[in-house]
């Protein structure tokens, strides 16, 4: 039981620990600007990615801080505590194929950046396709897939505040102000000292997480029974028949019907994992080649932790853990929260609780730089002011940095939590889709510009229909899901999968269709050579020589 909460029904220990953590974290935010600085021009390259000049050690940190977010932490063990496995634990196997399949091209991607100056995706693809359009695309596309992201990250937030009692009554102001205080501090941060900021916080990010997650799995076991009793309690809950829809509340394992959904779940989230923006600013602020080899080598030791982040889902239930919001309404995503909160003394929780906080500044962080990256370099410089300056192009970034929370902000506090989960489910569809122009350009020129656009379309709006389709089966609503039945096929599977190869197969016709009849295609910038540059290079362009 936690040790102390004031008469309000507020857990003021855990409080005061989130506090002094947060205040921690800022100190370090606004001392980044500093770090590993060495007085360079101001640009887009030093504010937006680090000055491209992050070793293994830093890469890793950061790497982890980006991927595995706060609402990885409050939302994998919540799918794992209200349905099982197939929407749940499918995190695991995806964050395990993920590593090699970026192992094989990422360190291309950061050749063929660092020999030409890219910044975003969106820049390497209009250098490979001479197409300004499909740069377009791949841009708005990351921007559109982002947001939503961002502001699952202030649920995550939310959920802990809930959790300890802020923020419940009074109104609008009093209860958001804790989360508006929050952002307005990360966006400061931020806009001065740009990707070192959360850079610097993922050290604190990081390790509150995996001390926090190892202590629970040793610990809690203990109080409900073992894992025996863990794995029988989910088991029994998972076949219990839910009242509205009559079918068995969630699958302890996989069955024969859900292993097309887990398993096109599982690829398809890997595929599109390193095409978020953020991933993809991640990888570019690195110093060389073979850090991301190495990371990519080491960054499953996360996924071990994600899989016992997700047992502590089993956990709950057999804790007998309730949910409950401060609106008296049950609600999945408090679980993890709200078990801490149960089952550990306030000290702990209030760690634990830091934990996820912070694993939504960092997150957030990156990826509002990333999406000020791209609008800069592909929206502002490419269509309304072509001769920008490095230095306008870095003042542009930390505008629209600024413009992107407030827009997540707005997100929340104008919509429910459902559709934000909703919209999130929709970027990961709409993300895949720029994997072709990305990855495929990477290794051959053989599409044609406008049938890569053409491929994306078509998937783009396949996708985003199909998903609106899915009816959720309890409540009745559209955007229900992300499976939906294969055409041709007649097994259910990611709707993202079945979108790319759509696109793939579309992009392809056309490709044929269009070089028969002769239709001009970009002038590539690139060369056989740039995308095995590393740094030392002589083509490679002003590459900080720093250690660490």
């Amino acid at each position: 039981m936690h040790l102390a909460a004031n008469t309000s029904g507020v857990n003021t220990v855990a409080l005061s620990i989130v506090i002094v953590l947060f205040l921690v974290v800022t100190v370090m935010g606004f001392m980044a600007s500093r770090w590993r600085h060495e007085g360079a021009a101001a640009s887009l390259d030093e504010w937006g990615l680090g000055g491209r000049s992050f070793g293994t050690f830093v890469t890793w940190f950061l790497l982890g801080g980006d991927l595995y977010t706060a609402y990885t932490f409050v939302a994998v063990p919540a799918a794992m505590f209200a349905t099982g496995a197939v929407t749940g634990f499918f995190a695991v196997p995806y964050t395990i194929l993920v590593y090699p399949i970026i192992f094989v091209f990422m360190a291309r991607l950061w050749s063929v950046s660092h020999t030409h100056g890219f910044v975003t995706p969106a820049d390497f693809v209009k250098g490979r396709y001479g197409s300004r359009g499909l740069s377009l695309a791949v841009a708005v596309t990351g921007i559109l897939a982002t947001m939503p992201y961002i502001a699952l990250q202030l649920i995550g937030i939310q959920a802990v505040l809930e959790v300890m009692g802020v923020g419940g009554s009074g109104n609008a102001l009093a209860r958001d102000l804790p989360l508006l205080v929050a952002f307005a501090v990360l966006a400061a941060y931020t806009y001065s000292s740009g990707l070192r900021a959360p850079a610097l916080i993922a050290f604190v990010k990081d390790g509150l997480i995996y001390l926090v997650i190892i202590v629970a799995v040793i610990y809690l076991p203990s109080k409900v029974g073992g894992f025996e009793g863990i794995f029988e309690a989910a088991k029994e809950k998972m076949a219990k028949p839910n009242p509205v829809t009559g079918k068995p509340t969630g699958a302890f394992i996989p069955t024969a019907l859900s292993v097309w959904p887990y398993a096109t779940l599982a690829l398809g989230s890997a595929m599109a994992l390193f095409m978020y923006p953020h991933s993809i600013t991640a990888v570019l602020s690195s110093r060389d080649r073979n850090v991301i080899r190495r990371n990519a080598s080491i960054l499953p030791a996360y996924s071990f932790v994600l899989g016992l982040l997700a047992l502590l889902g089993f956990v709950a239930i057999a804790a007998g853990t309730k949910p409950i919001g401060l609106d008296g309404k049950p609600n999945a995503q408090l679980i993890i929260p709200q078990l801490f909160e149960d089952q550990f003394p306030s000290w702990f929780a209030g760690i634990a609780f830091s934990a996820i906080a912070i694993g939504a500044l960092v997150p957030a962080a990156i990826m509002s730089i990333a999406a000020a990256n791209l609008f800069t370099r592909n929206i502002y410089r490419d269509f309304l002011r072509p001769h920008a300056t490095p230095a306008q192009e870095q003042r542009m970034g930390k505008l629209v940095s600024l413009v992107v929370k407030v827009g997540a902000l707005l997100f929340v506090f104008l919509l429910d939590k459902q559709n934000a989960i909703n919209f999130q489910l929709l970027g990961g569809i709409w993300i895949l889709q720029t994997f072709p122009a990305i990855v495929f350009g990477l290794y051959t020129r053989w599409f044609h510009r406008w049938a890569l656009l053409g491929g994306w379309a078509v998937a783009m709006v396949y996708g985003t229909i199909t998903a609106y389709n899915v009816l959720n089966p309890i409540t009745g609503k559209h955007l229900g899901g992300s499976v939906s039945t294969i055409p041709s096929i007649g097994r259910s599977g990611y709707i993202a999968l079945t979108a790319f190869v759509i696109n793939v197969v579309v992009a392809s016709v056309l490709t044929v269709v269009l070089r028969a009849a002769k239709v001009p295609d970009g002038t590539d910038e690139t060369r056989p050579e740039d995308y095995r540059a590393d740094a030392g290079d002589p083509r490679v362009r002003d590459l900080p020589e720093l250690t660490g």
